[in-house]
């Protein structure tokens, strides 16, 4: 009997988890057991080189994300510290040397692109945007390819799950060739499983490809899209890293780490963290920052951008694709300068790719995702927001997710920034008008702007990197319909909140949707009277020193 009333018990609570996610869904049903899915994702899976002395004979130049990797903590010690002090001290010689005492910058700019280019130059493409040992993909991503496009993953189960196909690929290339690349697996894919479309559910720069593909090859064979904080549409912070609007803004990089560490995106240390805090409460930032403005930051803001644009990661055409199209001119002059410069010419190959994604794709983004719908395509476009943006750009009050600001991602959502709410009037406005059901409970969004505002939803509080079961289950029910589904569909509202403690989604309230881990209000952290920025700096100075007590005594008691 025990048994039966554990089995019971066991049934009950899987219905009351399932529950809310289909207890409004009617007159529907799945298509999954001749509809594959095929995941598209961004910049998260691993690069690789050949190495003869790695164990599996390859070894890791990009371990995930570029931001990831550049901000993750390591125990282990870096072998190549020497060569990085080496680096730092060929590029300081010629910036006083030639730039501080002679105005000559030429000299400091072509170091720092020497310098960092050979600290990056196993990751970076070649000038005329290839791969230069190959695809890069790793052995196993390679391997997974050829399985999936000989296998029909349906098996025993009946179905196709939303994992059971995923396109592994070099996401630093062209999105136009990976689209192509894409284009061949989903033939293999179509023939190996007997169907006649697929879906395609793609996240961040996998949009951007999703995108280069209807472009390139229309939407006969796509069943379904979804779409699921993407990039497509244009990147406020890679944009503007790319012509030349940085805004050294240190209460955003605090907000930005602090909370990096509430989503588990990175770990910087506490301590780092409170000395940011104290160096902006004390002004030294913010002094930094206007010294460098009115000294040298207009003579060498372009030559800097160039130089660590083309030293890094933007020999990547990937991420020229999230550049915001009206800004996309503007990108392009401030890295390789104007037509007819050494630079255009020594890049001429990687600038062609870029400008080729950029006229056929990047301007058209909109007409291509209206066209998908009206061409039958199920659509379901997920954006997410409530966690700081990238902090070191002139848009790091946007509402976003760190990566990837609302406005772009939702096709036109309307926001607020991250320290207010769309106005009353506003509010009183789009309500009258009969749009009120597309405000969020927040009252920071209004979805009725989106491109398409029925089959758009919003999750406040979880990073622009993580899926959580809940978002992955709604949008794979939508790509797996057998009707277009709608924000009406579902016991889940448009707006959604992430819990990231007990790790589930529930739908938006007027109680719940303050998940922000910062103030958002303004003044807390600048405030007007003297005595409370005094105030301010005597806290962040007593954190900072608690801190540091904290740590020398714990390597004190250590050793």
């Amino acid at each position: 009997m025990k048994k039966w009333i554990s089995l019971f018990l066991t049934l009950l609570l899987i219905f009351q988890f399932t529950l809310p996610a289909f207890a409004k869904t009617k007159g529907f049903k799945r298509v999954n057991d001749r509809i594959p899915t095929i995941v598209v994702a961004g910049d998260g899976n691993a690069i690789c080189v050949p190495d003869e002395t790695a164990p599996d004979g390859e070894r890791k130049v990009i371990s995930g994300g570029i931001l990831r990797d550049l901000f993750s903590s390591s125990d282990e010690e870096d072998e190549d510290d020497s060569n990085v002090e080496e680096a730092v001290a060929n590029v300081l010689l010629p910036f006083f040397k030639e730039g501080v005492l002679k105005d000559n910058w030429e000299p400091y700019y072509e170091a720092l692109e020497k310098e960092i280019g050979d600290l990056f130059y196993e990751a970076q493409l070649d000038k005329d945007g290839n791969a230069q040992y190959g695809t890069n993909v790793s052995g196993w991503c390679q391997w997974n390819n050829w399985y999936n496009q000989n296998t029909d993953n349906k098996g025993d189960k009946g179905y196709y799950g939303l994992d059971d196909y995923r396109f592994w690929y070099d996401w630093r290339l062209d999105p136009m060739e990976s689209a192509r690349t894409l284009h061949t697996y989903i033939q293999n894919v179509k023939r190996v499983t007997n169907s006649n479309q697929v879906a395609l559910f793609t996240t961040c720069l996998g949009s951007n490809v999703a995108m280069a593909y209807i472009a390139q090859f229309g939407t006969k064979d796509l069943y379904s899209l979804g779409i699921n904080a993407t990039v497509a549409n244009g990147s406020e912070f890679i944009t503007e890293a790319l012509t030349g609007k940085a805004k050294l803004d240190g209460n955003a990089i605090v907000r930005f780490l602090e909370t990096s560490v509430v989503s588990g995106m990175f770990s910087p240390e506490e301590f780092l963290i409170a000395t940011i805090d104290l160096a902006t409460k004390a002004g030294i930032l913010d002094g930094t920052s206007k010294f460098l403005h009115a000294t040298i930051y207009d003579k060498v803001v372009q030559g800097v951008t160039s130089a660590l644009a083309l030293g890094t990661f933007f020999t990547f055409p990937c991420y020229w694709s999230a550049v915001c199209p009206e800004s996309y001119d503007e990108a392009i002059r401030f890295v390789f300068g104007n037509k007819g410069t050494e630079k255009r010419l020594e890049y001429h190959g990687l600038i062609k790719k870029l400008n080729k994604y950029h006229n056929k794709v990047g301007l058209h983004i909109s007409e291509l995702l209206k066209s998908a719908g009206d061409q039958g395509v199920k659509l379901s476009i997920l954006g997410k927001y409530g966690l700081q943006m990238v902090p070191l750009n002139q848009s790091n009050e946007l509402v976003g997710d760190e990566f990837a600001s609302l406005h772009r991602a939702a096709f036109g959502a309307t926001t607020s920034t991250i320290f207010d709410t769309l106005s009353d009037d506003y509010v009183a406005q789009r309500t009258a008008e009969g749009k009120g059901k597309y405000i969020s409970p927040d009252h920071m969004v209004d979805a009725s702007t989106c491109l398409y505002p029925d089959y758009t939803w919003f999750v406040k509080g979880t990073t622009h990197v993580h899926r959580t079961e809940q978002e992955n289950e709604l949008q794979y029910t939508c790509l797996t319909a057998d009707r277009q589904l709608t924000i009406n569909d579902f016991a889940w509202t448009q707006f959604m909140v992430f819990d990231n403690e007990t790790q589930q989604m529930m739908s938006m309230t007027v109680d719940n949707c303050h998940t922000e881990p910062y103030s958002t209000n303004k003044n807390d952290e600048q405030p007007k009277s003297l005595f409370a920025r005094l105030k301010l700096l005597f806290q962040a100075l007593k954190r900072w020193f608690g801190l540091l007590i904290e740590q020398n005594f714990s390597g004190k008691a250590k050793s």
